[in-house]
């Protein structure tokens, strides 16, 4: 906006103003456009579709490279009564398992058809060589073994061969 004072060209990076959910036009499970408005203690808040406020918590984020003014695409995961919207960058249930399983068979065939990884591995190696929760990958590793595309031993996950 223009300073009537100093007939100078304003900008702020305080964004609240703009944005508002009083009408919301996304829907639950919606896929968005999402940009990073500024990171807190319980989550990285967002702006979606550059018309409303929305949240994803920390411990639901995968990736510790994400900074203020990124743009990713993300999904509607909640919208409370209050119309607070919580926004995940996974798509969830059931329909998250299909690309969760892809990136772990990706993951398999970068690394020779072995992963060493299990049910019982510790969520933070989880984390850091798939950028997914424990319980994604159980269900996604789930599928894969359901399909027979993988062997689960005691020291990994081995690719049966294609």
């Amino acid at each position: 906006y223009m300073d009537d004072n100093t007939k100078r060209l304003v900008a702020s990076s305080k964004t609240n103003q703009f944005l508002k959910n009083d009408n919301l036009t996304v829907e639950k499970g919606e896929e968005v456009d999402l940009i990073v408005s500024h990171i807190t203690e319980l989550g990285i808040n967002v702006i979606i579709n550059e018309q409303h406020k929305g949240l994803m918590y920390k411990d639901e984020v995968y990736d510790d490279a994400i900074r203020t003014g990124d743009r990713m695409r993300g999904y509607i995961k909640t919208i409370r009564p209050d119309n607070k919207i919580d926004v995940a960058l996974q798509i969830q249930g059931y329909q998250s398992i299909e690309p969760n399983a892809d990136k772990i068979l990706d993951e398999l065939r970068a690394s020779r058809g072995f992963l060493r990884l299990t049910d019982n591995s510790h969520p933070e190696d989880i984390k850091t060589v798939l950028k997914m929760s424990k319980k994604t990958f159980k269900k996604a590793i789930g599928a894969l073994y359901k399909e027979k595309l993988i062997e689960i031993k005691e020291d990994g996950i081995y690719l049966v061969k294609e």
